[in-house]
């Protein structure tokens, strides 16, 4: 359950459900994937999501085996850990996360959802993030059909950073103007509490190198951020080559 992530940033990950019921429509990288290694068969399967029935055992079974390897685990990579209307999954996860703080390892997330209060009762050292690509909700209903309201995700965010938990926001994927018109001083503007910010382009789909010097918009886009970080003390999370090849 818990295994060594492939990404360079990150040491250890799990994702204790197959599918997710946010149903993104980016393209989603976790759905590309798994519909290409024949894990769902499409779309609606996706959606359709199912935990792994034993989580807990094998999360246990883990921290005995690799603990001495593991410094932090990042939940989830191909999957989300707070889904909504999913509550099961937020049990689970929730309880796992607690597992991995009692075996003295930090954990990361990330998420749609809504991340909730009780997260702040836990190991100090853990971040928790969510991903926003815009404020406007019929842009989410459209990109993001399942996932909870935009300003309901940063009010949870809030709530935990005030209960003085480190906090974070990922603006990933950030929609060129032509796929969504929008202000990012705005968008981070509601955010600007949190500890990080990062942001990634609109990648897998050729809406995004339709638009005019796409490129050119996205370098723009990640100054500002890192200015506006600059500015009021947060952390701007440089990116590695591989994820700024759009930038």
């Amino acid at each position: 359950m818990i295994n060594k992530s492939a990404v360079p940033s990150l040491d250890h990950a799990m994702n204790p459900v197959q599918g997710c019921a946010h149903g993104c429509r980016y393209p989603c990288y976790a759905f590309m994937m798994a519909k290409h290694f024949g894990r769902v068969r499409n779309y609606e399967d996706w959606i359709s999501p199912a935990i792994v029935s034993n989580t807990l055992e094998l999360v246990e079974k883990d921290l005995k085996r690799k603990r001495d390897n593991i410094k932090h685990v990042q939940l989830c990579l191909m999957t989300d850990p707070f889904m909504e209307h999913y509550p099961q999954v937020g049990a689970v996860c929730l309880e796992a996360i607690r597992m991995i703080n009692a075996a003295d390892i930090p954990c990361g997330i990330l998420t749609k959802g809504r991340l909730p209060i009780e997260l702040a009762e836990l190991d100090e050292r853990n971040t928790y993030g969510i991903s926003l690509s815009a404020l406007d909700e019929d842009f989410r209903a459209k990109w993001e059909p399942g996932s909870a309201p935009y300003l309901e995700r940063i009010k949870a965010l809030k709530n935990l950073h005030d209960r003085g938990a480190k906090t974070w926001v990922h603006i990933e994927p950030y929609p060129t103007p032509s796929i969504h018109i929008q202000n990012i001083k705005e968008l981070l503007e509601a955010v600007s509490f949190v500890d990080s910010i990062d942001l990634l382009p609109w990648n897998y789909s050729p809406m995004t190198t339709r638009y005019p010097d796409a490129a050119g918009f996205y370098r723009a886009m990640n100054e500002e951020t890192e200015t506006f970080c600059l500015e009021r003390g947060i952390e701007f999370k440089q990116l590695s080559r591989a994820n700024r090849r759009l930038l």
